[in-house]
């Protein structure tokens, strides 16, 4: 559970920091907010084919977040004005899960501004290096984050401000790809979607 909460932290980090706040450099695109589909596929040496989910991604500006697994298990992360909470389905209905260890999600948040504002260099938990235009590879500084990850690989869209994919390597045989697509940059989104109300 800390490694799928750790990967969601992880996409948030990289989902935003190709785009600037207020940014009035006419390549950048302004962010007020972002939703997004994904497929992510976990990849296991053990396994013959990879456990794949889908789910859709909302966030809006400064720090609102909506994380939600469609498939195969419906589940919501959610964060809105300081506050986090994850539910599950159970039955017909979301009921809060409570003790649900986020600390990496915590940590990884404390990441955000610099992403944000795109300073891949500044950054405490992860070495940043540019093989060419379209890629962005991210090594672990230190061993914590190491032992559960090797490095991460973020592929451009071809839309400014959208990845197309995120590959996190967690070891010599095991990774999880996740690809973003039906990208909406700057749409109106209710409040509501970030407090599950």
């Amino acid at each position: 559970m800390k490694l799928r909460t750790l990967l969601i932290g992880i996409s948030f980090l990289f989902l935003t920091p190709v785009f600037s706040f207020g940014s009035s450099e006419p390549d950048q695109v302004p962010l007020h907010s972002i939703q997004a589909d994904f497929v992510q596929k976990k990849h296991l040496k053990i396994l013959r084919q990879p456990i794949i989910s889908t789910g859709i991604f909302a966030f809006q500006a400064p720090r609102s977040l909506r994380w939600e697994y469609i498939t195969p298990i419906p589940s919501i992360l959610l964060m809105h004005n300081g506050k986090m909470s994850k539910l599950i389905k159970t039955g017909d209905k979301f009921t809060e899960e409570k003790g649900i260890g986020i600390d990496a999600m915590q940590l990884m948040l404390g990441e955000i501004s610099n992403w944000i504002e795109g300073r891949f260099s500044d950054n405490e938990m992860f070495t940043a290096s540019f093989p060419d235009a379209q890629t962005i590879i991210l090594t672990p500084r230190n061993q914590a984050v190491g032992g559960l990850i090797s490095k991460i690989e973020l592929t451009l869209g071809k839309q400014k401000g959208v990845l197309d994919t995120v590959t996190i390597f967690e070891g010599p045989d095991s990774y999880t790809l996740m690809t973003f697509t039906h990208a909406v940059i700057n749409g109106d989104i209710p409040t509501a979607l970030f407090t599950g109300q």
